[in-house]
C-alpha cells in the first residue's frame, strides 16, 4: 500500500483517506458517507430521478477515488429497478486492499459490495457488467484526457478542493466535462464558489444553491438547460 495514504475515520463513523501528497481527505471529516448521501444520492440521483422517473440512468463520476458514490449510487439503483451505467474518472486509482479496508460494507448491500470487490481491477480495463443491471468502468486517466461517446443523465463532481486542485475547477476543466451531459442533466458538487457559478451559467447551466452536507452551508446544483 503506498505510504502516503492512510485509513481516516471521520464523525459518523465511516471511513475516509487521507492523501499526504494532496494534503486532502477524499471525503469530509464531518461524516464520509453522510457527505456523500447528501451531495451525490439525495441533492444528485435523488432528484434527477424525481424529475425524470426513468427506468435507467447513466452517471460519470470526476474523482471516482473510494467507490463510495458508486456503491451508494448502485445500492439505491438495486432498491428501486433501475438499470445504471457508471463511469468514473480517477488519474490515480487506489489499491486494491486500500478501497476494501474501508468498511464500506456496512452501508451497501452484500451483493453491491460483493460485486464490486471482483470487478474493480477488470473495471479499470473495460466497462464491466456486474450484473444485468449495472455497469461500471474505471477510466484511468487525467480528467483532459477523457473522451466518449457517450453522454450522461448525471455528473458527479468530486475532485479535491479547489486549493489543492485548481485546475479541475477551471473553466477548461468545466468546458470539457460538460460536454458529455445530456439537456436536462444535472452536475452536483460539494462545494460552491461565486467563480464557480459564474463558470457553469457561462455554460448554459441553471443554478441552484442548495443546502451543504454538514460542515458546509451550501453545495452547487446545475442543470443543462434545454
Amino acid at each position: 500500500m503506498k505510504n502516503y495514504l492512510s485509513l481516516v475515520q471521520t464523525e459518523d463513523g465511516s471511513t475516509t483517506i487521507f492523501n499526504a501528497l494532496v494534503g486532502e481527505n477524499y471525503h469530509s471529516m464531518h461524516g464520509a458517507v453522510q457527505e456523500s448521501q447528501h451531495v451525490f444520492i439525495q441533492a444528485g440521483l435523488n432528484y434527477f430521478m424525481s424529475q425524470h422517473p426513468e427506468k435507467c440512468i447513466s452517471i460519470l463520476e470526476v474523482g471516482f477515488g473510494t467507490g463510495l458514490n458508486y456503491l451508494l449510487s448502485a445500492d439505491y439503483c438495486l432498491e428501486k429497478g433501475i438499470e445504471l451505467y457508471y463511469t468514473g474518472i480517477e488519474a490515480y486509482p487506489l489499491p486494491d486492499e486500500l478501497i476494501f479496508s474501508t468498511a464500506y460494507n456496512e452501508y451497501v448491500s452484500e451483493a453491491v459490495w460483493e460485486s464490486f470487490k471482483s470487478a474493480y481491477q477488470k473495471a479499470l480495463l473495460a466497462p464491466m457488467q456486474i450484473n444485468t443491471d449495472d455497469t461500471l468502468e474505471v477510466v484511468p486517466i487525467m480528467l483532459s484526457e477523457f473522451s466518449t461517446e457517450k453522454v450522461y443523465d448525471i455528473i458527479y463532481f468530486d475532485a479535491f478542493a479547489t486549493a489543492n486542485q485548481p485546475e479541475m475547477w477551471s473553466l477548461e476543466a468545466l468546458t470539457h466535462v460538460t460536454r458529455f451531459i445530456k439537456p436536462g442533466g444535472v452536475l452536483v458538487t460539494y462545494a460552491i464558489t461565486g467563480n464557480l457559478k459564474r463558470i457553469m451559467k457561462s455554460l448554459n447551466f441553471f443554478i441552484e444553491k442548495v443546502p451543504g452536507a454538514p460542515g458546509k452551508r451550501e453545495m452547487l446544483r446545475a442543470t443543462k438547460l434545454l
